[in-house]
């Protein structure tokens, strides 16, 4: 990896691991940052509100700037940065690094290494990872189904998530969150994937979010579970993704950790 990437690594390692904002003290709210303060909290329906309170609650993500985890892979360790109010983002493997600098996706590698799809990828673990704040954004609506998933003998209430069109790259993705009836916690995602032809889909996949941890007053995941699936239930487990040194925090991460460095290519929808 380049020197100037292996500096910016080390500046990103620094920020992810700073829990409190820096120069808290020294600074003025602006009488913008004060209207925000001041805002009335957001308002969601029966259906979704109460999960989100079961997972640490809007307010606490809202104070969040941003989220940092590390996922073990079998090619290498990969290390995700987000901010959390701008999107931008950061992977970075010993082979490539991926970045959005909140217009465009860039991929820098010094071979051929990464052979997938880098803007679909940019963002495809911080969505997973941060349900169910993620579906509090803008330009979401929600519809309560009337049909709960039945898995084991339990059976989990579902949430329609729909978008907005215009909203990200993919609007017409669609996901339901099914809760627990018991804790109120996110039980399982199902989701569909609209990215390549942007055609509306009825075949949803499923992840089983089964293992939280609680981070900076928020619960969050550690381990998710995708399911094979037959006539739309999930029926056993397929794979598993872990989240380790997760860390989310009020720092600010640095603006430079996404800046598309010299000879790092755009990646193309």
């Amino acid at each position: 990896m380049k020197p100037l990437l292996l500096g910016l690594a080390a500046l990103a390692l620094v920020a992810c691991n700073n829990t409190t904002q820096s120069n808290d003290k020294d600074q003025t709210e602006t009488p913008a940052e004060q209207e925000v303060a001041e805002a009335a909290p957001r308002m969601f329906p029966k259906s979704i509100g109460p999960v989100f309170e079961a997972h640490g609650g809007i307010a606490q993500w809202d104070k969040m700037n941003n989220l940092c985890f590390e996922i073990p892979k079998p090619s290498g360790l990969e290390k995700h940065s987000t901010d959390l109010k701008s999107r931008r983002a950061r992977i970075e493997h010993k082979d490539w690094v991926i970045g959005y600098d909140g217009t465009d996706v860039w991929l820098d590698q010094d071979s051929t290494a990464y052979k997938g799809n880098a803007r679909f990828y940019h963002n495809l673990y911080f969505y997973f990872y941060a349900m169910p704040f993620i579906v509090a954004d803008p330009g979401v609506n929600y519809q309560q189904l009337a049909e709960p998933l039945e898995f084991e003998g339990k059976k989990y209430p579902g949430t329609l998530i729909s978008y907005n069109d215009g909203v990200g790259d993919s609007p017409k993705d669609e996901y339901i969150i099914y809760r627990d009836p018991e804790t109120g916690q996110m039980a399982w995602l199902a989701y569909t994937v609209t990215y390549r032809d942007n055609e509306k889909k009825d075949n949803f996949s499923f992840i089983k979010y089964s293992e939280w941890q609680e981070v900076n007053g928020l619960v969050l995941p550690k381990t998710l579970t995708w399911y094979t699936v037959e006539d739309g239930q999930p029926t056993a487990p397929r794979s598993d993704v872990s989240f380790e040194k997760v860390n989310i925090t009020e720092t600010q991460l640095d603006g430079s950790l996404f800046t598309k460095p010299e000879g790092a290519e755009v990646v193309p929808r």
